[in-house]
């Protein structure tokens, strides 16, 4: 299937905000396609289906003051903080090609290698963020307030990113001949995302087409929950066909959610963190049950931690060129735009190269996989020229980093030092822990950006393995906040809830079991 094209049937790229207008929705409607659905079976039998009500943001510290105040001159510098070529910029030579990124040690000495994550762990990490918020319409760098501003993803992980709002209020999503089961795309050398004839992805969350190994995941949770309705069926023949979707969609909702406390949480925040939080509860996130919401101190700052581990360049696979040799790519090329079958690994495009070998990003034990970069104040270069398509507003600044920091003016949240100070966390209280931020003149040495702050700590206190303390704390909060608030989640329904679905090892379930059941793994592809 081709790629967008214009008038001329030329290439184009294609805004978020204009992939949820051409499935029929705009920023609110955009809540009713992806909005909430209860899966638990009705007294009828049948499946609930009706979309949650639109929620919006809010705040886990509402007392603290913003970092600073949204003047011209702090503008400015978080602009120069976040430019290309700038502090944060980690100045990979991009003209030494994709290839050497990864295999020339001489080029890796800024993004070095976290031995303790694989190189899939970032990008699991964003189907997170895709699956629990979506802010399509806050004015960047504008302060405005997070309760006027709606959530478009439900924030839980009910996997609305990818079921939409069920088979009767988002059908497109669905297979007509089997409502029970989702779309899945084929025509290249692999599965694919489900097309349109344009080739934009029919999927509840146009993000989930952003780069190839969401698209890869995305489409990965497709084939297993496809699979598991087969399942569901042979052993209960008499099942209606919202029931058989009910089940499919909980068993596989309880396994990700598995994944997510088991082994994401653990290798993002530590294991004792985990055991903390889910022994003596949490201190600053306390929504009650089915009343959760999405703060913009994490939203807006603490989770994009992930954009510091995101590498240059990655393998594709193993043997997806036309001669059977392995597909490298930058992230994003700018070069490439308007390509159909681009040479980096944006979304977006159908060609027989454009899938993942999954045995660079998760570890099957064939030696294959690669390293996660670290949590550090560097990011990849490749990031701070980001593809328009790939910007929700379709507006610059493109510069991924300018991006985040300029958000922290959209939702005043707190400096770092401040919440730090609020948690009664340990943490980096001298200026002489930001020398690089004094030149900026507007005293963010002392009161810094939380997104900035929270990169630095991990970078110091934690060598950049995982967050620090006040990471730490707002990423397990929130996270485990949403798993145990959620009404549909095991925490609520089955508390005891062990894994179903076949794993390598028994009681455990990860990643690799999630891609091996859905027949993506590197021995079902027969490489």
């Amino acid at each position: 299937m081709g790629k967008h094209t214009d008038a001329n049937n030329q290439p184009v790229g294609v805004s978020r905000r204009q992939v949820l207008g051409r499935l029929g929705v705009g920023a609110a409607g955009a809540v009713a396609l992806g909005g909430g659905v209860a899966f638990a079976d009705v007294d009828d039998g049948q499946l609930a289906s009706v979309a949650a009500a639109p929620q919006t943001f809010g705040r886990l510290f509402p007392n603290l003051p913003p970092f600073a105040q949204p003047t011209e001159r702090v503008k400015a510098a978080l602009r120069e903080l976040g430019r290309p070529g700038g502090i944060m910029d980690a100045r990979d030579q991009l003209d030494k090609g994709p290839i050497l990124l990864i295999t020339d040690p001489a080029l890796n000495t800024v993004n070095r290698d976290n031995q303790f994550h694989t190189a899939g762990t970032t990008f699991f990490g964003q189907f997170l963020d895709h699956d629990m918020t979506f802010d399509a319409s806050s004015p960047l760098g504008v302060p405005t307030p997070p309760e006027s501003i709606p959530n478009v993803r439900t924030p839980s992980f009910d996997l609305d990113s990818m079921y939409g709002a069920g088979p009767t209020a988002s059908p497109v999503l669905y297979n007509p001949a089997d409502k029970a089961k989702l779309l899945i795309g084929f025509g290249g050398r692999f599965e694919d995302l489900p097309r349109a004839g344009n080739g934009q992805a029919v999927i509840a969350d146009p993000r989930n087409d952003e780069n190839l190994m969401i698209a890869g995941i995305h489409a990965a949770f497709i084939l297993a929950h496809n699979k598991i309705v087969g399942q569901v069926r042979a052993a209960n023949p008499g099942q209606t066909t919202a029931q058989v979707f009910a089940a499919a969609r909980r068993t596989l909702t309880f396994h990700y959610h598995w994944i997510i406390v088991k082994e994401f949480l653990p290798q993002i925040i530590g294991q004792p963190m985990v055991d903390q939080i889910l022994t003596f509860g949490r201190r600053f996130y306390r929504p009650a049950v089915g009343q959760a919401f999405m703060p913009v101190e994490f939203q807006g700052a603490a989770y994009r931690f992930g954009h510091s581990m995101v590498r240059p360049s990655y393998r594709a696979n193993l043997a997806g060129n036309a001669d059977n040799t392995p597909f490298f790519g930058f992230i994003f090329d700018p070069s490439q735009e308007g390509i159909a079958d681009p040479a980096d690994l944006r979304g977006g495009s159908r060609a027989p190269r454009r899938f993942i070998g999954w045995q660079t990003f998760f570890d099957f034990r064939d030696g294959q996989v690669k390293p996660n970069k670290r949590i550090d104040t560097k990011i990849s270069t490749a990031l701070f020229n980001l593809p328009l398509g790939t910007i929700a507003s379709g507006d610059p600044p493109t510069s991924l980093p300018q991006r985040n920091l300029l958000r922290h003016l959209t939702w005043s949240i707190p400096s770092g030092q401040a919440i730090a100070t609020a948690m009664r966390e340990p943490g980096l209280f001298s200026p002489n822990d930001f020398p690089e931020l004094r030149p900026l003149g507007v005293g963010f040495e002392t009161s810094t950006p939380l997104w900035y702050y929270v990169l630095k700590e991990a970078e110091v206190i934690r060598d950049g393995i995982m967050l620090g303390p006040v990471g730490t704390r707002i990423v397990g909060e929130v996270i485990i906040g949403l798993l145990q608030t959620d009404p549909n989640g095991y925490f609520q329904l089955q508390p005891n809830f062990r894994p179903t679905l076949p794993s390598a090892q028994p009681g455990k379930f990860g990643m690799t079991d999630l891609l091996r059941f859905a027949g993506v793994d590197p021995a079902s592809r027969g490489q």
